[in-house]
Protein backbone atom coordinates (compact mmCIF):
# COMPACT_ATOMS: atom_id res chain seq x y z
CA UNK A 1 0.00 0.00 0.00
CA UNK A 2 1.40 3.37 -1.01
CA UNK A 3 2.76 5.39 1.96
CA UNK A 4 1.13 8.55 0.66
CA UNK A 5 -2.26 6.82 0.62
CA UNK A 6 -1.70 5.53 4.16
CA UNK A 7 -0.90 9.06 5.32
CA UNK A 8 -3.95 10.54 3.59
CA UNK A 9 -6.29 7.98 5.16
CA UNK A 10 -4.65 8.27 8.58
CA UNK A 11 -5.05 12.07 8.61
CA UNK A 12 -8.68 12.08 7.48
CA UNK A 13 -9.88 13.25 10.90
CA UNK A 14 -6.75 15.20 11.86
CA UNK A 15 -5.79 17.26 8.79
CA UNK A 16 -2.91 18.96 10.59
CA UNK A 17 -0.23 16.28 10.20
CA UNK A 18 1.31 16.97 13.60
CA UNK A 19 0.27 16.61 17.27
CA UNK A 20 -1.34 20.03 17.58
CA UNK A 21 -4.90 21.00 18.37
CA UNK A 22 -6.75 23.80 16.57
CA UNK A 23 -5.99 26.41 19.23
CA UNK A 24 -2.28 25.67 19.05
CA UNK A 25 -2.30 25.95 15.26
CA UNK A 26 -4.15 29.27 15.46
CA UNK A 27 -1.72 30.69 18.02
CA UNK A 28 1.35 29.56 16.09
CA UNK A 29 0.05 31.12 12.89
CA UNK A 30 -0.71 34.34 14.77
CA UNK A 31 2.91 34.38 16.00
CA UNK A 32 4.30 33.48 12.59
CA UNK A 33 2.39 35.66 10.13
CA UNK A 34 4.07 39.08 10.38
CA UNK A 35 1.32 41.06 8.65
CA UNK A 36 -1.95 40.61 6.78
CA UNK A 37 -0.47 40.83 3.29
CA UNK A 38 2.34 38.36 3.95
CA UNK A 39 3.66 35.90 1.41
CA UNK A 40 3.80 32.40 2.96
CA UNK A 41 5.58 29.21 1.87
CA UNK A 42 5.04 25.70 3.26
CA UNK A 43 7.84 23.22 2.52
CA UNK A 44 6.19 19.80 2.69
CA UNK A 45 2.66 21.17 2.79
CA UNK A 46 0.76 17.89 2.39
CA UNK A 47 -2.92 18.76 2.04
CA UNK A 48 -2.18 22.44 2.60
CA UNK A 49 -4.00 22.75 5.91
CA UNK A 50 -1.61 25.32 7.43
CA UNK A 51 -1.83 27.47 4.30
CA UNK A 52 -5.59 27.18 4.05
CA UNK A 53 -6.01 28.35 7.64
CA UNK A 54 -3.65 31.26 7.08
CA UNK A 55 -5.49 32.25 3.91
CA UNK A 56 -8.86 32.10 5.68
CA UNK A 57 -7.60 34.33 8.49
CA UNK A 58 -5.92 36.95 6.27
CA UNK A 59 -7.82 38.06 3.14
CA UNK A 60 -4.74 39.72 1.59
CA UNK A 61 -2.27 36.91 2.31
CA UNK A 62 -0.84 34.82 -0.57
CA UNK A 63 0.59 31.34 -0.17
CA UNK A 64 2.61 28.65 -1.91
CA UNK A 65 2.97 25.01 -0.98
CA UNK A 66 5.44 22.33 -2.05
CA UNK A 67 4.94 18.57 -1.72
CA UNK A 68 5.80 15.31 -3.47
CA UNK A 69 2.26 13.91 -3.10
CA UNK A 70 -0.02 14.82 -5.98
CA UNK A 71 -3.14 13.41 -4.20
CA UNK A 72 -2.39 15.65 -1.20
CA UNK A 73 -1.98 18.68 -3.48
CA UNK A 74 -5.24 17.78 -5.26
CA UNK A 75 -6.95 17.79 -1.86
CA UNK A 76 -5.46 21.23 -1.16
CA UNK A 77 -6.74 22.56 -4.50
CA UNK A 78 -10.24 21.27 -3.81
CA UNK A 79 -10.24 22.79 -0.33
CA UNK A 80 -9.00 26.11 -1.69
CA UNK A 81 -11.85 26.13 -4.20
CA UNK A 82 -14.37 25.46 -1.42
CA UNK A 83 -12.92 28.31 0.63
CA UNK A 84 -12.92 30.64 -2.35
CA UNK A 85 -9.16 31.28 -2.23
CA UNK A 86 -7.72 29.42 -5.27
CA UNK A 87 -6.37 32.66 -6.73
CA UNK A 88 -4.19 33.20 -3.65
CA UNK A 89 -2.69 29.69 -3.46
CA UNK A 90 0.02 28.25 -5.72
CA UNK A 91 1.00 24.59 -5.33
CA UNK A 92 4.19 22.92 -6.57
CA UNK A 93 4.46 19.16 -7.10
CA UNK A 94 8.12 18.54 -6.34
CA UNK A 95 10.69 17.69 -3.70
CA UNK A 96 10.68 20.49 -1.13
CA UNK A 97 14.46 20.19 -0.72
CA UNK A 98 14.92 21.09 -4.40
CA UNK A 99 12.35 23.87 -4.59
CA UNK A 100 13.49 27.26 -5.83
CA UNK A 101 11.51 30.47 -6.22
CA UNK A 102 12.15 33.84 -7.87
CA UNK A 103 10.90 35.62 -4.75
CA UNK A 104 11.27 35.39 -0.98
CA UNK A 105 8.65 34.76 1.68
CA UNK A 106 7.62 36.49 4.91
CA UNK A 107 6.84 33.18 6.61
CA UNK A 108 8.32 29.78 5.77
CA UNK A 109 6.70 26.73 7.34
CA UNK A 110 8.12 23.25 7.77
CA UNK A 111 6.09 21.42 10.41
CA UNK A 112 6.55 17.66 10.60
CA UNK A 113 8.46 17.64 7.31
CA UNK A 114 12.07 18.18 8.36
CA UNK A 115 12.81 14.58 7.30
CA UNK A 116 12.46 15.75 3.69
CA UNK A 117 15.69 17.70 4.19
CA UNK A 118 17.52 15.17 6.34
CA UNK A 119 16.68 16.71 9.70
CA UNK A 120 16.09 19.97 11.53
CA UNK A 121 19.38 21.81 10.81
CA UNK A 122 19.14 21.15 7.07
CA UNK A 123 15.46 22.15 7.02
CA UNK A 124 16.29 25.46 8.71
CA UNK A 125 19.13 26.08 6.27
CA UNK A 126 16.71 25.54 3.37
CA UNK A 127 14.08 27.79 4.96
CA UNK A 128 16.65 30.57 5.35
CA UNK A 129 17.23 30.55 1.58
CA UNK A 130 13.56 31.37 1.01
CA UNK A 131 13.17 33.97 3.77
CA UNK A 132 12.59 37.65 3.06
CA UNK A 133 14.22 40.30 5.27
CA UNK A 134 12.31 40.52 8.54
CA UNK A 135 10.67 37.16 7.87
CA UNK A 136 9.99 34.25 10.20
CA UNK A 137 10.20 30.48 10.10
CA UNK A 138 7.65 28.17 11.73
CA UNK A 139 9.22 24.75 12.16
CA UNK A 140 7.97 21.65 13.97
CA UNK A 141 10.03 18.61 14.88
CA UNK A 142 10.34 15.85 17.45
CA UNK A 143 12.56 15.75 20.52
CA UNK A 144 13.19 13.33 23.37
CA UNK A 145 10.96 14.25 26.28
CA UNK A 146 12.15 11.19 28.21
CA UNK A 147 14.98 8.70 27.97
CA UNK A 148 14.51 6.79 24.69
CA UNK A 149 15.13 3.10 24.26
CA UNK A 150 17.45 1.87 21.53
CA UNK A 151 14.33 0.73 19.67
CA UNK A 152 12.81 4.21 19.89
CA UNK A 153 15.99 5.78 18.51
CA UNK A 154 16.02 3.25 15.68
CA UNK A 155 12.37 4.03 14.93
CA UNK A 156 12.40 7.84 15.15
CA UNK A 157 16.02 8.80 14.60
CA UNK A 158 18.76 10.67 16.43
CA UNK A 159 16.73 13.32 18.23
CA UNK A 160 17.95 15.39 21.18
CA UNK A 161 16.23 16.60 24.34
CA UNK A 162 14.45 19.96 24.48
CA UNK A 163 17.34 22.12 25.80
CA UNK A 164 19.80 20.59 23.32
CA UNK A 165 17.34 21.12 20.46
CA UNK A 166 17.04 24.81 21.33
CA UNK A 167 20.80 25.10 21.75
CA UNK A 168 21.29 23.69 18.26
CA UNK A 169 18.76 26.10 16.75
CA UNK A 170 20.31 29.12 18.45
CA UNK A 171 23.82 28.03 17.45
CA UNK A 172 22.63 27.93 13.83
CA UNK A 173 21.84 31.64 14.01
CA UNK A 174 18.16 31.69 14.95
CA UNK A 175 16.29 33.44 17.76
CA UNK A 176 13.03 31.90 19.00
CA UNK A 177 10.23 34.49 19.18
CA UNK A 178 7.41 32.03 19.87
CA UNK A 179 6.67 28.37 20.13
CA UNK A 180 4.71 25.49 21.56
CA UNK A 181 5.50 22.12 23.14
CA UNK A 182 2.71 19.66 22.38
CA UNK A 183 0.81 18.51 25.44
CA UNK A 184 0.27 14.87 26.35
CA UNK A 185 -3.32 15.27 25.24
CA UNK A 186 -2.28 16.62 21.84
CA UNK A 187 0.23 13.83 21.37
CA UNK A 188 -2.23 11.11 22.34
CA UNK A 189 -5.12 12.60 20.39
CA UNK A 190 -2.95 12.66 17.28
CA UNK A 191 -1.90 9.02 17.63
CA UNK A 192 -5.43 7.82 18.38
CA UNK A 193 -6.70 9.71 15.36
CA UNK A 194 -3.92 8.42 13.08
CA UNK A 195 -4.39 4.79 13.99
CA UNK A 196 -8.16 4.99 14.38
CA UNK A 197 -8.84 6.69 11.05
CA UNK A 198 -6.73 4.18 9.17
CA UNK A 199 -8.24 1.19 10.98
CA UNK A 200 -11.78 2.50 10.45
CA UNK A 201 -11.16 2.84 6.73
CA UNK A 202 -9.91 -0.75 6.59
CA UNK A 203 -12.95 -2.08 8.47
CA UNK A 204 -15.31 0.00 6.31
CA UNK A 205 -13.75 -1.38 3.11
CA UNK A 206 -13.21 -5.10 3.80
CA UNK A 207 -13.19 -6.05 0.12
CA UNK A 208 -10.64 -3.43 -0.91
CA UNK A 209 -7.30 -5.04 -1.83
CA UNK A 210 -5.53 -2.59 0.50
CA UNK A 211 -7.79 -3.23 3.49
CA UNK A 212 -5.68 -5.87 5.23
CA UNK A 213 -2.47 -3.89 4.77
CA UNK A 214 -4.11 -0.72 6.09
CA UNK A 215 -5.33 -2.53 9.20
CA UNK A 216 -1.89 -4.04 9.73
CA UNK A 217 -0.26 -0.61 9.35
CA UNK A 218 -2.63 0.86 11.94
CA UNK A 219 -1.94 -1.99 14.36
CA UNK A 220 1.83 -1.79 13.90
CA UNK A 221 1.83 1.97 14.37
CA UNK A 222 -0.29 1.72 17.52
CA UNK A 223 1.99 -0.92 19.01
CA UNK A 224 5.06 1.18 18.28
CA UNK A 225 3.50 4.25 19.84
CA UNK A 226 2.29 2.52 23.00
CA UNK A 227 5.21 0.18 23.60
CA UNK A 228 8.22 1.98 22.12
CA UNK A 229 8.07 5.78 22.08
CA UNK A 230 4.98 7.14 23.87
CA UNK A 231 6.84 7.89 27.11
CA UNK A 232 9.90 9.35 25.39
CA UNK A 233 8.74 11.36 22.39
CA UNK A 234 7.78 15.03 22.40
CA UNK A 235 6.98 17.52 19.66
CA UNK A 236 8.15 21.12 19.48
CA UNK A 237 7.09 23.99 17.22
CA UNK A 238 9.22 27.12 17.08
CA UNK A 239 8.67 30.51 15.52
CA UNK A 240 12.13 31.76 14.60
CA UNK A 241 13.78 34.87 13.28
CA UNK A 242 17.37 35.07 12.02
CA UNK A 243 19.60 36.45 14.74
CA UNK A 244 21.29 38.60 12.07
CA UNK A 245 20.07 39.38 8.56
Amino acid sequence: MDRQLISRLAHADHPIAAPLDDDSVRRLLAQGVPRGDARVLDLGCGGGEWLLRALAAHPRLTAEGVDVSEPALAHAREAANRLGVPDRLVLHHQDAARFTSPHRFDLVLCVGSTHAFGGLPAALAAAREHLAPGGRVLVGDGFWEGEPSAEAVEMLGELTDLPATLDRVVADGWTPVGGHVSTRRELDDYEWSWTGSLASWALDHPTDPDSAQALDAATTHREGWLRVYRDAFGFLCLVLRPTSQ
